[in-house]
């Protein structure tokens, strides 16, 4: 009989801070902040803006009528469960693999939770520089983008060899 192996799922520990940063930032901005209005953080490099997308990324599909909302959500959850399906197959110690999953579905769950409260996701954090403005994001963006760039470069950097004998 084999071993049996400590699960990562203790890791949601960690989609759970995501989540409660994420929530907790969005009700201080939505109480603090004036809608699309600039808010200087540093000067000439960041700024506190309330804006508020109804698409995905860079704002697509931002103005298909009202669907992408389901979709998005569909979209959420569905990849919520495939990575923690992922993480349920994890060992446990495996930080370099589950920290990312982690957080790519506190972020994910995060702008769930927007597109079912308010129908839209706040966004609030905007850098520029000079004239060059980078879209707003939030706290579960900056999740889901780490978490995404920590499972293109464990599977870029993971022999698959050093994969199979865990």
């Amino acid at each position: 009989m084999a071993p049996v192996r400590p699960n990562a799922l203790p890791w949601l520990a960690v989609s759970l801070l995501v989540l409660v940063l994420d929530q907790w930032s969005k009700a201080w901005v939505l109480s603090s902040l004036p809608e699309y209005t600039a808010v200087p953080v540093i000067d000439g490099v960041w700024n506190w803006f309330r804006t508020y997308n109804t698409g995905a990324a860079f704002s697509f599909l931002s103005d298909a009528g009202g669907w992408q909302k389901y979709f998005f959500v569909v979209l959420a959850a569905a990849i919520t469960g495939l990575l923690g399906y992922w993480l349920s197959r994890t060992r446990r110690d495996d930080w370099k693999t589950a920290l990312p999953y982690a957080l790519v579905i506190g972020g994910a769950v995060g702008n769930v939770v927007d597109r079912l409260q308010h129908g839209h996701v706040i966004d609030f954090i905007q850098w520029y520089w000079r004239d060059w403005y980078w879209p707003s994001f939030n706290i579960a963006d900056m999740a889901i983008v780490g978490g995404a760039i920590g499972i293109a470069l464990t599977g870029l950097f993971t022999r698959p060899d050093a994969a199979a004998t865990k």
